[in-house]
């Protein structure tokens, strides 16, 4: 067609060698003039260098996309938890427990820009940890952004696992994983509302998240031995969920229970401003699930759609529980379900099918329930263990529900009861290390301030942390 075009334009007059060269003058004046005609219909907002501040390489959707997500991830700390932790106990706790989030999101943030975002994500120092650097240069913040930092090799040579490269600076990476980060330590701190000394936890955020929580990013997500293993953590089942799980209930032990008193009769002093933290728990985890993939791609579309299904079921099948066995209704019931189900989806939401998040919402509906409501109540040794909001129950023990799995299907999903062995062995390698390390922290402070720490015999915690490690 291209050259019936040009051709037309000149008759075909005089002899065949003629014909042919004014045929091939026509094609020769075509590229040109397409590549002329495709920049014009390119719209300027949409073409590279049009300024400094946009490289040739920048996608300004996806990189939108991933601010926006990190924004929505922020705002389920502050105000989400914040709110949330202020309203679900005693007025005399309400001031204590919502600074304890204020405060922790602050702290994350000083310290991740400054050492503990290249210990997860940078250059290797071991294969569990990165090396410890600012992430504050301005060369290193509006350079794309790439993870992992270091390239692993076969012996041959060959690349083990390629490296992804979004189209967005790294300073968009940064703001990501640091909201991440944050939202990790105030879900922790939710075993420890009700006694938890101030001044110890101003100590203990800044050491768990150096300790503790980049050993677990550094290794799934930062180029780590489980990276290059094939795990894969979609979105914090492992390094935030089971992480903050574990070290909630060795946290709950070490610090000690509440008084006799709160722990019989510890209702929350404003329901209503409670369910409007959950609601931003809730619609802020569109960002937590929906800005994994790193783009504002198909990916995306199908994380947000399972984790709004999988919630939504799970809360809906935990108060039918509430009203079949106990025969009414529970607000607090309700807000539990909602969470559980947003826990379980997050390691697979986009990777499986719609229906599987159905089911993941029924398992997530129930079975946390049953470990809640009957399990614990029944347990002599989960009762000697003090954790004030479940965060093991609805964190740690639900993200064993959906474990990833390390290989992919052949239609690309995956399905949600899919379990391998290495999985398993990779859960009891985190577990292992995140209760050594909450120990160990929490021990060594108890020489400097109150903490305060239970007193009852020691065994009692070697009995929590057996039954820890048979999950």
């Amino acid at each position: 067609m291209h050259i019936l075009f040009f051709s037309s334009s000149f008759p075909f007059t005089g002899g065949i060698k003629e014909q042919e060269d004014r045929i091939t003058l026509s094609i020769s004046l075509l590229p040109p003039l397409c590549y002329q005609a495709a920049a014009m219909s390119v719209p300027v907002a949409y073409q590279g260098n049009t300024s400094l501040a946009v490289a040739d390489w920048l996608n300004k959707g996806d990189n939108a996309w991933q601010m926006i997500s990190a924004t929505l991830v922020g705002m389920q700390s502050m105000p989400g938890l914040v709110i949330l932790y202020g309203s679900i106990v005693k007025k005399k706790w309400a001031v204590n427990s919502a600074f304890m989030a204020l405060y922790a999101f602050a702290a994350v943030w000083i310290c991740w820009v400054t050492w503990a975002y290249n210990m997860s994500f940078g250059d290797k120092l071991l294969p569990f940890w990165g090396k410890a650097k600012p992430a504050l240069g301005q060369k290193f913040l509006i350079k794309q952004a790439a993870l992992p930092a270091t390239t692993h090799h076969y012996h041959n040579g060959t690349v083990e696992t390629d490296t992804a490269m979004p189209y967005y600076p790294m300073a968009s990476m940064v703001y990501f994983q640091c909201v991440f980060a944050a939202i990790t330590l105030i879900l922790l701190a939710g075993s420890l509302l009700g006694r938890m000394n101030f001044r110890a936890w101003m100590l203990f955020v800044p050491l768990w998240l150096t300790f503790s929580y980049t050993i677990g990013a550094f290794s799934l997500w930062g180029g780590g031995f489980l990276y290059h293993w094939g795990v894969i953590d979609y979105s914090g089942g492992y390094v935030i969920h089971l992480s903050s799980g574990i070290a909630g209930i060795t946290a709950a032990y070490w610090v000690g229970p509440r008084s006799t008193k709160d722990r019989e009769r510890f209702p929350p002093n404003n329901v209503l401003l409670m369910l409007t933290g959950a609601g931003l728990l809730w619609m802020g985890w569109a960002g937590f699930n929906g800005g994994d993939p790193y783009s504002a791609n198909i990916d995306s579309s199908l994380a947000v759609l399972n984790t709004n299904i999988c919630a939504a079921t799970s809360l809906l099948v935990w108060t039918c529980l509430d009203v079949i066995f106990f025969k009414k209704p529970s607000v607090i019931g309700a807000v539990q379900g909602m969470i559980t189900g947003l826990v379980c989806i997050t390691p697979g939401a986009g990777l499986v099918q719609g229906w599987a998040a159905i089911v993941m919402g029924v398992l997530s509906g129930s079975i946390p329930w049953f470990t809640m409501m009957i399990v614990h109540k029944r347990s002599r040794l989960l009762q000697k263990v003090d954790d004030t909001l479940g965060v093991f129950h609805t964190h740690a023990f639900e993200s064993g529900l959906a474990k990833p799995t390390s290989q992919p299907e052949e239609d690309g999903f995956r399905s949600p009861l899919n379990l391998n062995k290495s999985i398993r062995v990779t859960s009891q390698v985190l577990q292992a290390i995140l209760r050594y390390k909450t120990r160990s922290l929490l021990h060594k402070m108890k020489d400097y301030m109150p903490i305060p720490l239970c007193h009852e015999k020691s065994e009692t915690g070697v009995l929590v942390l057996l039954f820890s490690i048979s999950l």
